[in-house]
């Protein structure tokens, strides 16, 4: 009718739904680590049939519903016991284990260590090689979140920062044992990410260069200088200006896809240029101090002028 503005949804697909519903297994999965995640529970969740959801989630993804559960709590597991100080008995619980003695048998088994001896020296390549079967996982988990437009795109003018630096050099996945250095100096000289920003500078693209030539800089604001150390920390700037800003929620795995708007769709119709900075993240909130899927990292693509 005339005048009439009212708005039309489209009518979500027989396949959207079926997402849908696998989108929603997944978010409380990730919501619910430490809690009942037996198919059964599982599949009302979906609304599925418990005889059935198994075999339409393995069909979808690859791997079963147990394996991808126990690996997800491996993952968050992992994390904690590489750059956190939670107790093990408190990680083997979250996990869905009755004690340590099963957990570490079981962690054991995925991974080559024992948790102590994970969290002492982390053999980082195991610890990836087990991630890859989730890889199905997160791109799916990806499409939880609408892909970003012009929209979700400011341009803001930030002041010069002060921060600490620690340079990471080399084997992109040797970069866990950068930031345990720097958690531990961070710790050490009282700076905690509530009271002091986390960034990180992105000098290159790991996917774009030999892994021997790839750069990261972990980067804490601070407001006094940094003090002799033999951690390799250093005092440095991240420069102010004008800088577009986008704002990522979710996994690491979707952070490439973030940036990537930035130069590909954004900037070309913006009618902005970069300027000479490298980009950068700010770390607002990390996992696995929240699920996965609500981390939240804010992106800086510097601009001229």
């Amino acid at each position: 009718m005339p005048g009439d503005n009212t708005v039309t949804t489209p009518t979500p697909t027989a396949a959207q739904r079926y997402r849908a519903r696998f989108q929603r297994v997944l978010r409380h999965i990730d919501d619910h680590l430490e809690d009942d995640l037996s198919v059964a529970a599982l599949s009302a969740v979906a609304a599925f049939s418990p005889h059935h959801f198994h075999r339409q989630f393995t069909a979808l993804f690859g791997i079963g519903i147990h394996r991808c559960v126990q690996l997800l709590r491996f993952k968050r597991a992992g994390q904690r016991l590489a750059f956190r100080t939670d107790p093990v008995l408190t990680i083997a619980l979250d996990a869905g284990y009755d004690g340590p003695e099963a957990f570490a048998r079981a962690f054991k088994r995925q991974f080559g260590q024992s948790p102590s001896a994970f969290r002492a020296a982390p053999d980082w390549a195991a610890w990836q090689a087990a991630q890859r079967d989730l890889l199905p996982i997160e791109r799916f988990a990806m499409t939880d979140h609408p892909p970003p437009n012009a929209a979700d795109v400011r341009i803001v003018t930030v002041p010069d920062t002060p921060v600490a630096v620690l340079e990471h050099r080399g084997d992109p996945a040797r970069i866990g044992d950068s930031v345990r250095r720097f958690i531990a100096w961070r710790k050490a000289n009282g700076l905690p990410p509530q009271r002091h920003a986390t960034y990180n500078i992105l000098h290159n693209d790991p996917e774009q260069v030999p892994p021997g030539d790839f750069r990261l800089d972990l980067c804490v604001a601070i407001h006094q200088p940094v003090p002799p150390n033999p951690d390799g920390v250093r005092d440095g700037v991240i420069p102010g200006g004008r800088c577009a800003t986008l704002r990522h929620v979710g996994s690491e795995a979707g952070l490439r896809a973030a940036l990537l708007h930035l130069y590909r769709d954004w900037l070309p119709t913006s009618g902005e240029e970069p300027g000479d900075a490298p980009p950068y993240l700010q770390r607002v909130r990390f996992f696995p101090d929240v699920p996965e899927t609500d981390a939240v990292t804010d992106l800086f693509l510097p601009l001229a002028g």
